[in-house]
């Protein structure tokens, strides 16, 4: 009796050390899988180690709907456009095959590759759409006279003061999703996570356009 219970005891602990060395690896093949997720998506996502921390946007792609509103309000217009944060380059694509001459800002190295090789499957020139690899608040953006824009509302208030130090005075910049929170809005387009305003520097008022200068 005393050996069937031995028998019994050692079978018992050899079922729970097999299941406890299983649920090790799946607990360790679970975290790999987690981990090489999380970088891919951070690869992705993230902006560049070199930008500060109170002005780092994740990537979030423009919808076809918003894409389509941002081209609604650029209609009249040409010249250059800068697009601030161009992720997959969906808009730039979108606003050289109306006719701007293209920058799209990109600091993902991921993000900028893909857009880069998109470019060239499609047969775009860099004259038409030229996608950089330059943090755009270090960047200069006088020469041109459209920026669209699709950032967080955190960053929105000191692209104001950015935006209207440098831009000319016929310039529009059209963006996505959050409004400025200091500027009278042109026009707006669209609904919901859709929705895009226009704003002309010139309506920018005087005083702050004064002040900011």
């Amino acid at each position: 009796m005393d050996d069937s219970v031995d028998v019994m005891l050692q079978e018992q602990s050899t079922r729970l050390l097999y299941f406890s060395q299983n649920n090790r690896s799946v607990a360790l093949w679970t975290s790999a899988i987690f981990t090489g997720v999380y970088g891919l998506w951070a690869m992705f996502v993230m902006p560049g180690l070199k930008v500060p921390f109170r002005l780092k946007v994740p990537y979030v792609p423009s919808g076809k709907a918003q894409t389509m509103n941002v081209m609604k309000l650029l209609e009249g217009r040409e010249g250059r456009l800068a697009d601030l944060g161009s992720g997959d380059g969906r808009l730039v694509f979108e606003a050289s095959s109306a006719g701007f001459k293209c920058t799209g800002f990109e600091i993902n190295k991921v993000l900028l590759a893909y857009s880069r090789v998109r470019a060239l499957w499609r047969g775009t020139p860099p004259t038409q759409a030229n996608f950089v690899g330059r943090d755009f608040w270090k960047a200069d953006l006088s020469p041109y006279n459209n920026v669209t824009v699709f950032l967080t509302p955190a960053v929105m208030e000191v692209l104001e003061e950015k935006l209207v130090r440098e831009l000319p005075e016929g310039a529009r910049v059209v963006v996505c999703r959050f409004p400025f929170p200091r500027w009278p809005h042109t026009c707006c387009k669209g609904e919901g996570l859709d929705k895009v305003w226009a704003y002309d520097i010139s309506t920018v008022p005087k005083p702050y356009h004064s002040k900011a200068q």
